[in-house]
């Protein structure tokens, strides 16, 4: 089950997406976010796909493309490409699969915006 949020932002549409089909949950959950998972949103999704409730959204590919889900607390991310990065800095690849965690606290917007206004110290990597 692949989640997404299309339209303006701030106005997003819930949807799930059916292979290339984007099915409308607005009839599910106003958002998909904290509350949705929390409150078992997956398990009210799989039963309003099971019983063919959800509207195809219409000219849902001309839509921009938010986030997945609304204001994530924190984003997990697993380093995959170690042997690409090592070899453009000329070190050897790490032994070990690296995980980091990026928090809520530094924010970053799609169209690459960063507020630091709640911190001091702002980290990135590209």
């Amino acid at each position: 089950m692949r989640f997404a949020r299309l339209g303006n932002v701030g106005s997003e549409i819930p949807v799930v997406l059916d292979g290339d089909v984007a099915l409308d949950l607005r009839s599910v959950t106003n958002d998909v976010d904290g509350a949705f998972l929390a409150s078992d949103g997956l398990a009210r999704t799989r039963a309003a796909l099971d019983a063919g409730s959800l509207p195809q959204l219409p000219d849902a590919g001309s839509l921009r493309v938010g986030a997945p889900i609304a204001r994530p607390s924190a984003v997990y991310c697993i380093g995959m490409n170690y042997a690409a990065h090592a070899a453009e800095s000329g070190s050897e690849p790490p032994t070990r699969l690296a995980l980091s965690i990026g928090t809520s606290s530094p924010k970053t917007s799609c169209e690459g915006r960063t507020d630091t206004s709640r911190s001091s110290i702002s980290d990135w990597r590209n």
